[in-house]
């Protein structure tokens, strides 16, 4: 069956699935559905955030398939880490719209020059990440913050004297004309944060651009908190890894959308809904936060995320009710990992049971509980079970991740 691949959107879809090796048989399948899925739908609907990737794609494929990956290892303990060689020569290369992994407070970002369209592509294209996904900007001085939004209201002002530089991404009306559609996904917003990890820091401002950076990991899985994590999912991928050791908190930055009256979480993560409201009273919660039939509007919450490989199923209920579960699959003939906490680690009977933190102190969780996940990826399981969480504090970002990593999954005793 001969295929016209003239059309711009079977074109984009053949230069994507080259470009990720697919096997050749399964390539010419995939051929032939895009092809019936194209021709049957209204004069060749648009396959939506591909066609305007074409050209990006095409000339990464060019350039083969692999990228020479440096890693540099960093000491962020060390004064005037801005005038180490390697920080200088990884910022060079992020002014000369490459892509290079570094560590926040949060977890390792991929960074590009955010004022690149062409740089911020090679991220979507590293990472597998949908195009309907925002990207957030970082930055290192508060004052730069009035160069790329169109205004910054009073609450934001408070909570940016607050928790500036911390895990705090705030969405503002953006400025026309500064950012590429790469970064705001079309939105009439922007989100900005302005990191506190000093290798962060220093990248940005020997850059002398703000730089977007997303989770430096591959689309859907667990977010990397060392740079060893990063080298699994993008090495070959990327210009360079900065190596500056474990991030600290371990979560994603929360979200806050300060665009109206009421502030809006968009996304939990590092500072709490208490935090905030300390600061600036009621603070909302958005629908796709609370309800899973609406789509949550925060960059990374979109899609299923954070998940291992094997299959990650939530168990809420006494910990004799998880080991029933267990003793099930493991009846199935299935090889069973737990995901469990300190107090509860020599409780359960499985194949691996591995313990992320302490119940007394969920902060360790969430510091621990993507290394965690990504854990399992070195064992033969076909199963985790995991614990849940009081969703008091951090444990509602923490629950929020779990979820999303189960894709929903949960059985309630």
């Amino acid at each position: 069956m001969l295929i016209n691949l003239n059309n711009t959107y079977l074109s984009t879809i053949y230069t994507v699935l080259t470009y990720i090796k697919i096997g050749p048989l399964l390539l010419k399948i995939v051929k032939v559905v895009l092809f019936l899925n194209i021709f049957y739908t209204k004069k060749g609907k648009k396959i939506r955030n591909l066609a305007n990737k074409v050209e990006t794609l095409k000339m990464l494929n060019n350039r083969g398939h692999t990228v020479n990956t440096k890693i540099w290892i960093v000491d962020n303990l060390v004064e005037n880490i801005s005038e180490d060689p390697k920080i200088i020569e990884a910022s060079r290369l992020l002014s000369n719209r490459e892509l290079v992994a570094f560590p926040t407070e949060t977890v390792y970002g991929l960074g590009a020059n955010a004022l690149d369209s062409e740089a911020v592509k090679k991220i979507y294209i590293a990472k597998g990440r949908p195009s309907d996904n925002p990207l957030i900007v970082h930055i290192s001085n508060k004052d730069d913050l009035e160069k790329y939004v169109e205004e910054i209201p009073k609450k934001s002002k408070i909570l940016i004297d607050k928790f500036w530089p911390g895990p705090m991404t705030l969405v503002f009306k953006k400025k026309e004309g500064v950012f590429p559609d790469e970064i705001t996904a079309g939105l009439d917003t922007v989100a900005i944060r302005m990191p506190s990890h000093p290798v962060a820091l220093a990248l940005i401002e020997n850059s002398k651009v703000p730089i977007a950076a997303p989770s430096a990991n591959l689309s859907g899985r667990p977010s990397p908190t060392t740079a060893k994590h990063v080298t699994e999912d993008l090495f070959g991928k990327v210009a360079g890894i900065v190596d500056g050791g474990k991030t600290g908190i371990g979560l994603e930055s929360t979200v806050i959308d300060v665009t109206g009256e009421v502030p809006i979480i968009l996304r939990l993560g590092g500072i709490t809904k208490d935090q905030l409201e300390q600061c600036v009273g009621y603070v909302e919660l958005d629908s796709g936060l609370i309800s899973e039939k609406q789509t949550p509007r925060s960059p990374g919450m979109k899609y299923k995320h954070y998940a291992p490989k094997a299959q990650f199923i939530l168990v809420q209920g006494k910990p004799e009710f998880l080991q029933k579960q267990i003793e099930k699959a493991k009846y199935e003939g299935k090889k069973v990992g737990v995901y469990t906490v300190d107090e509860r680690k020599s409780y359960y009977h499985a194949d691996i049971v591995i313990a992320g933190g302490s119940d007394s102190d969920l902060n360790t969780v969430a510091e621990r509980m993507y290394s965690v996940l990504r854990e399992f990826d070195h064992t033969d399981v076909n199963v985790i079970y995991g614990e849940t969480f009081s969703v008091d504090g951090i444990g509602s970002a923490i629950m929020n991740r779990l979820l999303k990593a189960a894709g929903n999954h949960i059985i309630t005793e």
